[in-house]
């Protein structure tokens, strides 16, 4: 389905809307400008899909894989494909990279890609984009072409008029009339194709081997058919109660009995291996007793019993899968499982005197490799380190592994720049922050501390007298003296009151003060100030005008801690956005959420904690 702008009600050539691309999909289009000759086309298309079979032979797509037909509609004749990514945003990154080298290879091939968020590369490089270029008027202005980033300006050198949205006909005329015309921006492109870097390695580098063990059956159809582990795991993933049904029956007839188990090495992707690994599934009755025996297994302690009961449930999982996968082949439109169901097939016919017998697994390549999967443990300590380059403080820790992993330190790093950068955008309007009104008090307040920095980055802090003042709004009190900070006043306030002596300000600050004093001690009772984590301590905050006493270690670096923000310091927002990303991320308790979206975006899956399962369950 093309991405054309069509008509909108009211125009003439109006004639009903049309369907928009899907979510999660993208799509993309090759124009041989200069060269309108179907065997051309074909040329190219053939260069294509054997650059995409030689670089992605191993790898093993989400849902679609990179596809290109010719297409001709509307006068024009071109390549065209779509794929759908689902969860696995590196698909797309990776159909990017696979249409830059190839217009490397055809000076007259100008491509242009865009999916359900619309030009995503323009959204990639938000942060230079010119003024000028808005979602309002950026439809169909970025093109590839050599391998190099292309923007349709507002107007060419010929002087058409392009301010507003244009069409991809009237695209292409301006690239056929005037390609020296379009603007390569180096900024804009190091942006936009930042997540290229780390191509072509990071096709190998994301995937991951697992040790399973599964039903010789199972094996048999992961072996002859690698690229089945990701519909079987999307089967999985997406289940739900009226798919399992038929499995729920011990009577029922499987077409993976767990019997004749096998443990062999699996090839993932690190998101469907993430997706296996963090869901928690009932065993079905029929891998009851196997799963049982091996919880019982592990409670004698053993690490190599563990790996045993961890292999045997990814297994499970899988085989559910694939289970799932075969029951519904016959309404599936997808190719894979469909083979899936021919080889069950003939299985039926032959028996299983033709699976393979231990002899022939060993032979198997790779059939004994386990990847390190680190990468999915999260050790909060590592984060001030990692963001800053510094790699992780575990020597022991296998390269690669962890937060150590170059390209997920680089990816979160730049997320956190762009959130910081964000914070401290002057100019963020209407579609922003903008805290010009809600600040004007806190600036006139404080003109001569602003005009000290006023070339300086604005850093986030806490301002502790501006919380007591809302505290105060709130609960109805007077306000207090804001300049003495906390002080006994020496004399007369600055902010008198008409017909009210000094001896009673006195007595109704005293009032206050008793009064915040018991909202602090019974906060504190119930925890609820407690700065630190659950498991420590809350530190004592003091009254206004009391001594520190009896303060606890955390307690006395926490008042540390808010002193030196005062005296200027900065608070350490990359560690601080980092850990409240994660502890949201950790709140979704394995299900979706807008940490869970924005980490994918990034290509990162996190796991679900396990580390407090026991606990919760009880």
């Amino acid at each position: 389905m093309d991405s054309f702008d069509e008509p909108r009600p009211g125009d003439e050539a109006f004639d009903g809307f049309r369907m928009r691309l899907p979510e999660n999909c993208v799509e993309y289009m090759l124009f041989p400008v200069g060269d309108k000759s179907l065997t051309s086309l074909e040329a190219i298309r053939r260069a294509a899909v054997k650059g995409a079979d030689e670089l992605t032979k191993d790898y093993i797509w989400q849902r679609q894989a990179f596809k290109l037909e010719m297409e001709i509609k509307d006068g024009l004749t071109y390549l065209y494909g779509t794929t759908n990514y689902g969860d696995n945003v590196e698909d797309e990154w990776l159909i990017v990279y696979l249409l830059r080298e190839l217009s490397k290879s055809f000076p007259q091939l100008w491509i242009r890609v865009s999916d359900s968020d619309g030009e995503f590369l323009l959204i990639e490089a938000a942060k230079v984009l010119p003024k000028w270029l808005s979602p309002e008027n950026d439809s169909n202005r970025v093109w590839i072409h050599e391998g190099k980033l292309r923007i349709v300006p507002l107007q060419t050198a010929a002087g058409v008029a392009t301010s507003k949205s244009i069409s991809l006909q009237d695209a292409l005329a301006i690239i056929k009339s005037a390609p020296d015309s379009l603007i390569h921006s180096t900024f804009v492109e190091a942006e936009a194709f930042y997540r290229l870097e780390k191509y072509p390695g990071q096709i190998t580098d994301f995937m991951h081997h697992s040790l399973v063990t599964l039903p010789r059956r199972a094996a048999y159809i992961l072996h002859a058919r690698p690229k089945a582990i990701a519909p079987a795991t999307e089967a999985f993933y997406l289940r739900d109660p009226l798919t399992l049904k038929p499995f729920l029956s011990s009577s029922q007839p499987l077409s993976f009995p767990p019997r004749d188990l096998v443990t062999v090495s699996v090839r993932f992707t690190r998101v469907l291996y993430a997706q296996l690994k963090s869901q928690r599934f009932e065993p079905l009755p029929v891998w009851s007793s196997l799963i049982h025996s091996g919880e019982l297994e592990v409670a004698t302690g053993t690490s190599e019993a563990e790996k045993r009961l961890a292999r045997l449930e990814l297994g499970m999982k899988i085989t559910t899968g694939l289970e799932i996968l075969a029951g519904n082949a016959e309404k599936s439109d997808n190719r894979v499982a469909r083979e899936v169901a021919f080889l069950l097939e003939d299985l039926e016919e032959d028996g299983d005197s033709t699976l393979p017998s231990d002899a022939d697994i060993k032979t198997w390549k790779d059939v004994e490799r386990e990847d390190d999967d680190l990468w999915m443990d999260i050790d909060y300590r590592d984060f001030e380190q990692q963001l800053d380059g510094a790699g992780s403080p575990n020597k022991d820790a296998p390269k690669g592994a962890g937060f150590g992993d170059a390209n997920t330190q680089a990816d979160l790093t730049k997320i956190v720049s762009r959130f910081e950068a964000f914070l401290n955008d002057e100019g963020a309007g209407i579609e922003g922050a903008e805290f010009d009104e809600m600040d004007e008090d806190d600036d006139s307040d404080n003109s001569e501390e602003d005009g000290a920095s006023e070339d300086e980055d604005k850093e986030v802090g806490f301002d502790e007298e501006q919380f007591a003042k809302m505290m105060r709004e709130m609960m109805g009190l007077p306000e207090e003296d804001t300049n003495q900070k906390g002080k006994q006043p020496a004399g007369e306030s600055d902010r008198e009151r008409d017909n009210v002596s000094g001896s009673e300000e006195d007595d109704e600050d005293e009032e206050i003060r008793k009064l915040m004093a018991q909202m602090e001690s019974e906060l504190n009772k119930h925890g609820a100030l407690s700065l630190e984590q659950p498991s420590n301590p809350p530190p004592t905050i003091l009254a206004k005008g009391g001594k520190n006493k009896g303060v606890s270690a955390a307690g006395q670096d926490e008042e540390k801690h808010i002193d030196d923000e005062e005296d200027g310091e900065a608070v350490d927002i990359d560690y601080n956005f980092a850990k409240n990303l994660l502890e949201s991320f950790k709140s979704q308790a394995g299900m979706a959420g807008p940490a869970g979206n924005l980490l994918s975006l990034m290509g990162m899956s996190l796991p679900r904690d396990e580390g407090e399962s026991d606990e919760d369950e009880a």
